[in-house]
């Protein structure tokens, strides 16, 4: 009576056994603990669907990597052909089949932050750890991204005059922190916009370098692309010219067969009053930024590789569908399988427990949160920008709990 459904080991709840809370400026009155049931936590708007669950999914990312090839050249399997002009050796365009697990944390409680000019708001959150696998070469996976991190909920304010907004925190291991914050709307659906992976004169975006880079083509194994060979991945729809072209391919090609009933969008940037991906500009907002290590930065002869700016869409979906379960008794459960209505075997789970009896082939509605996002980070060296695009679809990575009529 039990389907099999993936479940994922994950880590501990982040903040297990923790609440946030304010400390009584008077100790003769009530405790703590007493002080932080009394008072109403702050609400977490649009991350509430997500505290407390792990996700898992599967996504794809592009990103053109420095290379010094006199000092540290990258071994490909073809030699790149140099006489075209189109194969300049520093960089190297890396694309990677993904797959992902997202965990969210219990939320924080409430945080809060001391105000001189309006005086004190009160924040409430989440932490979350991101952990993804380029799973490229079937039966080969290879950890590239491992980010601890804080979604935070931040109520509108006076001072600055602003709505109220989410921020991203995230620390990457390769030397890079990121302070992203912006708005978030309620749509019915989500519409996911094409973004363009082309290279362009730092400080020009309207510049791009179209037709510059062979590795772009789909095509041509001979260039200085990782993997070389894309023929495998086109035989299988996973890496086309299409999703190349414009990687957000991937996420619309995913909902396409799904009902989705509501979506939480939410916008976040490095840089709020001067945003990437065409998110809404917070003009007022002064924070946020990247802040990278040495290396990365570089002297006088340039940056290593500077991750000048970052920008994300999430969107956050109630996915809609039909499952069948068989005969219960009231009391008794079982765990069944979704449907994979994009045929990539991303499929949710529910544990369906009786709470009358139900008769066999039961046909139930159900709803499950669905993640999906976009996003983009801009790379500076040699004197272009790099766009890094990163996107995913994720799940609930464990069943989840239906309860019948």
């Amino acid at each position: 009576m039990t389907n099999p459904v993936p479940t994922t080991t994950r880590t501990a709840d982040l903040t297990r056994d923790f609440t946030w809370g304010q400390v009584p400026a008077q100790p003769e009155k009530p405790t703590v603990e007493a002080f932080a049931v009394a008072q109403p936590l702050p609400p977490l708007g649009p991350l509430a669907p997500i505290a407390g669950t792990t996700f898992r999914g599967k996504g794809f990312n592009t990103i053109f990597r420095p290379q010094n090839f006199a000092k540290s050249p990258t071994p490909l399997p073809v030699a790149p052909d140099r006489t075209s002009g189109k194969n300049p050796d520093d960089n190297i365009l890396e694309l990677n089949l993904t797959e992902e697990i997202l965990e969210f944390s219990s939320p924080l409680g409430s945080v809060p932050n001391r105000g001189m000019v309006q005086g004190d708001i009160a924040l409430n959150g989440v932490p979350y750890v991101q952990r993804i696998n380029d799973v490229t070469v079937p039966g080969r996976t290879v950890g590239i991204h491992f980010e601890p991190g804080v979604l935070l909920n931040v109520p509108q304010t006076d001072d600055p005059t602003e709505p109220s907004t989410v921020v991203r925190m995230a620390s990457i291991p390769h030397g890079t922190t990121i302070e992203a914050q912006g708005t978030s709307i309620n749509a019915p659906q989500p519409k996911i916009d094409p973004v363009d992976i082309t290279p362009f004169p730092v400080g020009n975006p309207t510049g791009r370098l179209v037709g510059v880079f062979s590795s772009q083509d789909a095509d041509n194994n001979a260039t200085f692309r990782i993997p070389q060979d894309l023929a495998p991945f086109k035989a299988n729809g996973t890496i086309t010219k299409e999703i190349l072209a414009d990687p957000t391919t991937v996420l619309r090609d995913r909902i396409a067969p799904q009902t989705i009933t509501s979506t939480f969008v939410i916008f976040l940037d490095s840089d709020a009053a001067n945003p990437l991906l065409g998110t809404p500009a917070v003009a007022g907002l002064v924070g946020g930024g990247t802040d990278n290590i040495a290396f990365l930065e570089g002297t006088g002869n340039g940056p290593n590789a500077d991750a000048a700016e970052m920008s994300s869409i999430f969107w956050i979906e109630t996915v809609a569908e039909q499952i069948k379960v068989p005969a219960l008794l009231p009391g008794e459960s079982v765990t069944v399988a979704g449907a994979d209505s994009a045929g990539d075997g991303l499929v949710p789970g529910f544990t369906v427990t009786a709470t009358a009896a139900v008769a066999e082939g039961t046909v139930l509605d159900v709803t499950y949160t669905q993640v999906q996002y976009t996003q983009l980070v801009h790379l500076n060296f040699n004197g272009l920008t790099w766009p890094h695009v990163s996107v995913a679809t994720l799940i609930p990575a464990d069943p989840v709990a239906i309860s019948t009529p």
